[in-house]
């Protein structure tokens, strides 16, 4: 094909195999790397238990990637878990997620973001700037990046991962290799409250841990736009996963060495007290710069992904329809960027981004195992449909094995969620519940037929 790539749904197709890797590993890789190992250690208490936990969730994390995988060989859509869900249990099922995905989960988890690039951005400056200020700039820009057109967003992106995983990669070296082995080898598992407080303990832990590794799904968001998704993007997801499983227990490996699971435990900025046992006091200033740059990464990963998804819904008819427009030079979905930076800047302004994120976990694990179970469906219509057939594509390894377990495992982190956080879990699901009045509303007036029957 000569000239430019269009896609069926109007949008520039553009996006490679290693920028899809670069989407997979930009999605989940965010600011938590960077805290979250002292808050793992400090609920659990023990190096053996902290890695553990971040072993576990590596293991969720690589069973995802395996079905979400095969679900973009066989709908390489735009819109991701959306389509999915949309094609598997109907409208409703889709639209909640997606009314989820824009107002909470993903909305919530760059405003957080914003205001965290805000402040060690204003460390590496010295202050003086506001931070509302410095949030409003970094969404506008990356807003224009990506209404520019996806080649810009996702170069843009992609050279701001390369730059954070060489950033984590300084943070292992410093904590592997320059800072002398104080910790100590072994530190004892607290009694108190017997095996079942450990295992509440290792349960509230596993909370952050998957909170770190959840995002491989956003890549199918813009499967659309990706060259050959069926191939492509299901490669790319199993690479960035094992990518990111490999970088995460490193950084847990050398932050436990620097520092001792109850150094680790206790501080609140492992990622500076770990450089500062190797290069001193410019440690502070790094550290900064170091999370600055992955907030930014995450931002930009985030913005180029996102909007597609309220893109979709859209197109369907069940959300405005102004936000399924295409810009006509840039083929990028320029509304739905709007809105979304827009939305994301009303609560990173607001400061009720924290509350929002406390609702994300198992809202987010909800979904994964719904849109799990949809390759038990599509794999029995597919033998309905075609006995005795194959199709090509990539599959699911020893399925249904390891898409049960993965559906077990989230069912398990929602029970967490709701055993550590009953109330904001709780609200969450309210706010979920909230969407079906909207969903309502379009579908009427998208299928007034429909609607009248229903």
């Amino acid at each position: 094909m000569t000239g430019e790539n269009i896609g069926a749904e109007g949008l520039k197709v553009a996006i490679g195999f290693p920028s899809a890797v670069m989407l997979v590993m930009g999605g989940i890789v965010g600011v938590g790397i960077f805290a979250n190992p002292a808050i793992v250690a400090h609920a659990v208490h023990s190096p053996a238990l902290a890695l553990g936990a971040w072993c576990l969730g590596g293991v969720v994390a690589i069973l995802g990637a395996f079905v979400y995988a095969e679900l973009a060989a066989r709908i390489p859509a735009t819109g991701g878990e959306y389509v999915y869900l949309r094609d598997t249990y109907g409208p409703l099922a889709g639209f909640l997620f997606g009314w989820t995905t824009l107002f909470v989960v993903q909305a919530g988890g760059m405003a957080a973001v914003s205001i965290v690039f805000a402040r060690n951005l204003n460390v590496l400056i010295g202050g003086g700037v506001s931070e509302k200020a410095i949030v409003v700039a970094v969404l506008a820009g990356l807003a224009a990046i990506n209404c520019v057109g996806v080649k810009s967003g996702n170069g843009l992106q992609s050279l701001l991962g390369l730059l954070k995983v060489a950033a984590i990669a300084a943070l292992i070296v410093a904590g592997l290799l320059l800072v002398p082995h104080r910790a100590p080898a072994v530190a004892a598992v607290p009694e108190a409250g017997g095996s079942l407080a450990i295992w509440k303990a290792f349960g509230g832990a596993m909370i952050p841990v998957v909170f770190s590794y959840g995002g491989w799904q956003t890549a199918n968001f813009v499967a659309g736009e990706i060259r050959d998704p069926a191939r492509n993007l299901a490669r790319a997801l199993v690479a960035g996963v094992v990518a990111v499983i490999v970088l995460y227990l490193l950084v847990n490996i050398a932050c436990l060495r620097a520092l001792g699971v109850d150094a680790l435990g206790r501080t609140l900025t492992p990622t500076s007290d770990v450089l500062a046992l190797s290069i001193g006091p410019a440690a502070a200033r790094l550290a900064a710069a170091a999370i600055a740059l992955s907030a930014l990464a995450f931002l930009s990963q985030s913005m180029l992904t996102a909007p597609r998804v309220c893109f979709a819904m859209a197109r369907d008819g069940l959300f405005f329809r102004r936000i399924a427009a295409v810009a006509k030079g840039s083929r990028a979905p320029a509304a739905a960027i709007i809105l979304q930076a827009s939305w994301t800047g009303v609560l990173a302004l607001s400061g009720r981004y924290d509350q929002i994120l406390s609702y994300v976990v198992s809202m987010n694990f909800l979904f994964f195992g719904l849109s799990a179970s949809c390759l038990f469906v599509m794999r029995a219509r597919e033998r309905d449909s075609l006995p005795g057939t194959t199709p090509g594509g990539f599959r699911a390894p020893w399925h249904p094995w390891t898409t049960g377990a993965f559906i077990v495992a989230c069912a398990a982190i929602v029970g967490c969620s709701f055993w550590s956080y009953p109330v904001n879990s709780l609200i969450g699901y309210g706010i979920l519940l909230l969407g079906v009045p909207p969903y309502l509303y379009w579908r009427r007036q998208s299928f007034p037929e429909t609607a009248a029957a229903a």
